[in-house]
């Protein structure tokens, strides 16, 4: 049950429906920092955000952003989008978040197959940042750096993964519901998918 009365619907949902006057800047923020101008695709800033909230251990916000993943790749892949790479099967899975996965920046010259170095480094990057920001080193930008990140990737993977932090405490901190059948997340993630964060 959740810690305050909120409408019995689950996760971020509740919240935003309870309490509209944050909505709005929730919301926005998601939708900047998930769908806006980036160097990474809409499935790469998704994946990010499923592996810090798993890495957090936020049920809703693991399983609903690496079901978006997989859509926003799926729909990339099938050539319905402009995404592409991104989901690979850690931002997508429920047991863990230790794969590495996604594709290349687009457009920064990274490698394009569905493949690693790059997120790999952006995920170690984004799992120091959900632990502490002074965990980031040097050491961490330049592996990002050396697998082709520049200023902006790096930007926004450490902002992405600072605010999804945030929106998991405040997911978790209250309590809400996480719905338990795979099913829920799959239909909010078409939603997401098709239509971003402001609708």
């Amino acid at each position: 049950m959740p810690h305050i009365e909120l409408p019995p619907l689950p996760g971020m949902v509740g919240l935003l429906a309870a309490y509209p006057e944050t909505a709005g800047a929730l919301n926005g923020l998601a939708e900047t920092l998930l769908r806006g101008p980036s160097p990474l695709t809409p499935a790469q800033r998704e994946t990010i955000a499923a592996h810090v909230s798993r890495g957090n251990d936020c049920t809703f916000c693991a399983e609903t952003h690496g079901a978006v993943a997989r859509r926003l790749a799926g729909a990339a892949a099938d050539g319905e989008g402009a995404d592409s790479e991104g989901a690979d099967s850690e931002g997508a899975d429920s047991e863990g978040a230790d794969g590495a996965g996604g594709g290349g920046v687009g457009g920064g010259g990274a490698d394009g197959g569905g493949g690693g170095e790059l997120m790999e480094a952006l995920l170690a990057l984004a799992d120091k940042v959900r632990v502490s920001g002074r965990a980031v080193t040097g050491d961490d930008v330049e592996r990002a750096r050396a697998a082709g990140a520049d200023d902006r990737t790096v930007h926004d993977t450490v902002l992405i993964a600072a605010a999804f932090s945030m929106f998991n405490r405040y997911v978790d901190g209250l309590g809400t519901l996480a719905p338990g059948e795979p099913a829920h997340y799959e239909r909010h993630a078409g939603f997401l998918a098709e239509r971003g964060y402001l609708t």
